[in-house]
């Protein structure tokens, strides 16, 4: 499918998604958050990816936040309906997906770009990226997610803090607070985004996406995590990848996992 507002190119079993509004600071508009949707659900789909690294065009911007002249029109239940749309079509989808996704931020990553950048599995910053959900200079609050995954990434005093005075975070910070996994330089951010999901795709596929189901399960109140550990565990003992994991380890040997 082609895409008109981000580029999808796969290398081998990595997918790598580019929002390319690059003279828009990669905002997202009702349209990219639709691409996003489709790659995403094709890529958790097909059997030939095995993780996602999502990056922003040009040098400047992950995703500098929503495109704020959709919102112009909207009332209370317009604005309720944008929210769970995209909740639903995109950052839970990704949050909840089967397969790793890195989050690569270079420059800005605003509102809904650092919202992006936290329903992904894992964040890697460049030394030059900030980040911050300035919704309250709007009349607004984060929409996708925002409240609920800072908080749960850096604790709920540092998130309202963060939230209340809608400060820029910097990389650094960012590192400090939980925020992000690793800071690099900018040329060297896609490099170690890459030498991270390379380890991953060396593992066993379904236990990676159990581990994805089991993890989320933590943060979810009306789920117990230990519980759904437990039976995601034991249904790995029915996948030929235990099989062959075990195999190799008597034997000495890298495994060679299929996904099944």
């Amino acid at each position: 499918m082609a895409f008109e507002n981000i580029l999808v190119e796969r290398k081998e079993r990595a997918l790598y998604i580019t929002v390319n509004r690059e003279s828009k600071l990669n905002a997202l508009n009702k349209a990219t958050l639709a691409e996003l949707h489709t790659a995403f659900t094709d890529a958790f789909a097909d059997a030939e990816v095995g993780g996602v690294i999502i990056t922003g065009a040009g040098q400047k911007a992950f995703v500098a936040g929503a495109d704020i002249s959709e919102f112009a029109a909207l009332k209370s239940e317009g604005g309720q309906a944008l929210a769970r749309d995209g909740q639903t079509g995109v950052f839970n989808l990704i949050e909840n997906g089967n397969k790793p996704v890195i989050a690569a931020v270079n420059g800005f990553a605003l509102g809904g770009g650092l919202e992006l950048a936290m329903a992904c599995h894992i964040r890697i910053a460049s030394d030059n990226a900030k980040m911050g959900l300035p919704e309250v200079t709007l009349g607004l609050i984060p929409g996708y997610g925002g409240t609920q995954r800072l908080t749960r990434l850096v604790g709920k005093g540092k998130a309202l803090e963060v939230i209340m005075t809608a400060d820029m975070i910097t990389a650094a910070d960012a590192h400090a607070y939980g925020l992000v996994n690793h800071v690099v330089p900018q040329d060297a951010l896609l490099a170690k985004a890459e030498e991270l999901l390379g380890k991953m795709l060396l593992r066993a596929p379904l236990a990676l996406a159990s581990a994805i189901k089991a993890v989320n399960a933590s943060s979810q109140p009306c789920v117990n995590g230990f519980e759904v550990e437990m039976e995601e565990f034991g249904k790995c003992f029915d996948t030929e990848d235990l099989q062959e994991g075990v195999a190799a380890f008597m034997q000495k040997r890298k495994p060679e996992f299929k996904g099944k």
